[in-house]
């Protein structure tokens, strides 16, 4: 099943199997930006991440002694069973919430949504978190997967294709290990620039993870003409950049948490990134994707 939204700026797609956007098209030039999800490549358009980012150390985490687990990004990427609400023409909600058989691994009472709404030329990915336990707090981390065509048009290359974040930025990225853990050492990305260039094997080392970004709006942008997309994630602490290898996408993955570190404790109370939320209350994070295109 697939919903679709539109508006005068924009016709966008997504997936009730994961809430996962899977088309963003304007309504302008009929230019499509979001990635095809070819599965010979990368079969995923958009997975929405919740409660965790990424990998658990041994792939278990503890919660008052007792063991849990969650799938890499969690339970929401690939889930047939969440309920579709479409509001209107420009906006549409997917939610889950928790039952006994997620209180097996996940051990925690919630309710989570994400609504995708259309205003102008910019997609708002709103994500609501509660917690209907009245005595515990919920530990989770959400975020965004989105993958984009790069580049934009066929007569381009990758190396065309360049990000612009909102500020001069001295950032490391963290490396990666090969059981997708975040390990102790970084490698230096940007120094005083603003412009990441990005080639066909700029990836090949697994994700670029910036930790330390003052930015809080990044644009994929063409040296060949001014048409840009643009995510703005005010609410999201970490940034993660990725793409298989000499494949023609780029995913900017606004996240509010990440991947356990190599000497993680798993108790996760103690998880790099991870939100407390208080009993009987809502946590609200939002992401914007818009674009803006040649005149």
């Amino acid at each position: 099943m697939i919903v679709t939204i539109e508006n005068d700026y924009l016709s966008v797609s997504i997936q009730k199997k994961g809430a996962e956007l899977c088309i963003f098209r304007s309504k302008k030039s009929g230019t499509e930006f979001m990635w095809n999800g070819d599965p010979a490549v990368w079969g995923s358009f958009a997975p929405v991440l919740f409660p965790i980012i990424g990998c658990l150390k041994d792939n278990e985490f503890y919660y008052k002694g007792k063991k849990g687990t969650v799938p890499k990004h969690g339970f929401i990427r690939n889930n047939e069973e969440l309920i579709v609400t479409q509001i209107n023409e420009t906006t549409v909600e997917f939610s889950f919430k928790y039952s006994e058989r997620t209180l097996e691994n996940y051990p925690f009472m919630f309710e989570f949504k994400v609504r995708y709404q259309l205003v102008g030329p910019s997609l708002e990915v709103h994500h609501s978190i509660q917690n209907h336990s009245a005595t515990d707090p919920l530990y989770y981390s959400v975020g965004g997967h989105p993958a984009f065509k790069c580049p934009f048009y066929e007569n381009e290359t990758y190396e065309d294709y360049y990000l612009e974040f909102e500020q001069e930025e001295t950032v490391d990225t963290w490396e990666v290990t090969k059981d997708g853990l975040i390990d102790t050492t970084t490698k230096p990305l940007l120094v005083q620039q603003r412009k990441l260039s990005l080639y066909p094997t700029i990836f090949q080392n697994d994700a670029l993870i910036l930790k330390t970004l003052k930015s809080r709006s990044v644009q994929l942008r063409s040296k060949n003409h001014s048409t840009y997309l643009q995510v703005d994630f005010e609410d999201f602490n970490y940034l993660g950049l990725w793409a298989k290898p000499n494949a023609p996408f780029i995913c900017i993955e606004p996240w509010l948490g990440i991947s356990d570190s190599v000497g993680a404790t798993k108790d996760i109370s103690e998880k790099e990134g991870i939100l407390s939320l208080a009993p009987l209350s809502e946590g609200r994070h939002t992401y914007f994707i818009k674009i803006q295109e040649e005149t």
